[in-house]
């Protein structure tokens, strides 16, 4: 009897040590499994609020944008320039391609176009017997008899500021700014060389 009693109180106290390490595995995995879940949850809800808060303040998501070239003196493309109250003012050249100074000098003589005239744009240059010659940064316009003014007005700002601008298109290796346009006369001496900026700061 002894011996049944103790044969069986033995394989339970044998057998409790063995169980024991399973139960502590089975609470660990149970309190760490949980863990993650509530980060992973909080990572995305902040990550969607962020994009959300975007939205409602009018910001969309872009790729990169081309901003073009920086501004250095004047833009590319031709103008034609005329005088206005407030000085020197440019047309944009939208429908006819350049192909020489002269073909120029025949379009500002022509005058502004009629809505710029409606807006207080007019002409003051006198182009009766000018031809015009270009190469690299030096243009030189040349007049049948006397040149018609002093050469500080905004007629000549006309003539110097859109010879330099046509310049600068036909040979994409000059900057406006960096044209002298010199004005001789057949009859007189001839005056300059002028860049754009003279007139236009002034």
């Amino acid at each position: 009897m002894s011996t049944a009693l103790g044969t069986g109180a033995a394989p339970g106290v044998g057998t409790a040590p063995q169980r024991a390490p399973r139960r502590r595995a089975r609470l660990l995995s149970r309190r760490r499994g949980p863990g993650p879940a509530p980060a992973r949850a909080l990572g995305l809800g902040l990550g969607l609020g962020l994009v959300l808060g975007l939205a409602g303040c009018g910001v969309q998501p872009t790729g990169v944008v081309d901003a073009g070239e920086p501004a250095s003196g004047l833009t590319r493309g031709m103008r034609l320039y005329y005088a206005s109250e407030g000085g020197l003012r440019a047309v944009p050249l939208l429908d006819r391609e350049v192909t020489e100074l002269n073909s120029v000098i025949k379009l500002l003589a022509q005058g502004p176009p009629a809505a710029e005239q409606r807006d207080g744009l007019t002409s003051l240059v006198q182009l009766n017997g000018a031809s015009a010659t270009g190469s690299g940064s030096r243009v030189t316009v040349r007049y049948e008899g006397p040149y018609p003014a002093d050469g500080r007005d905004l007629g000549t700002g006309q003539l110097v500021c859109t010879m330099a601008r046509a310049q600068a298109v036909l040979d994409p290796e000059v900057r406006t700014d960096d044209v002298e346009v010199t004005i001789r006369p057949s009859d007189g001496d001839p005056l300059g060389p002028y860049r754009c900026a003279e007139f236009r700061n002034g």
